[in-house]
């Protein structure tokens, strides 16, 4: 038997964008009772965090969707995934412009 209940789904350029810092869109998937979250950032060519990211109280899961993106440190293409554990910190930036899928599962 099929069971859908809780199931929710959203098509991210459907979402309102939140500029999180000067040329970052947020737009949030999805967000737990836990503080889970699920989100798109979309980076325009050249934007940066202008704040250290640091993972706190659990990693962070990264997906590139498009473009390029940079931790302040590498390169990771369209299709990567990037594991940040808890503790860790980058500054997430892209000098070509890219979208990125990013999971909290826990807060």
């Amino acid at each position: 038997m099929i069971n859908l209940e809780g199931v929710v789904s959203a098509n991210w350029r459907d979402l309102p964008g939140k500029e999180i810092f000067p040329g970052i869109r947020q737009r949030i998937l999805w967000q737990g009772t836990n503080g889970a979250k699920a989100q798109i950032l979309e980076i325009d060519a050249g934007a940066k965090f202008t704040a250290l990211d640091t993972h706190s109280p659990g990693p962070e899961e990264v997906f590139v969707v498009s473009g390029v993106f940079n931790d302040g440190v590498h390169d990771y293409p369209a299709g990567t995934f990037i594991h940040h554990p808890v503790g860790s910190a980058h500054v997430p930036q892209s000098r070509q412009g890219c979208v990125i899928f990013v999971f909290f599962p826990e807060g």
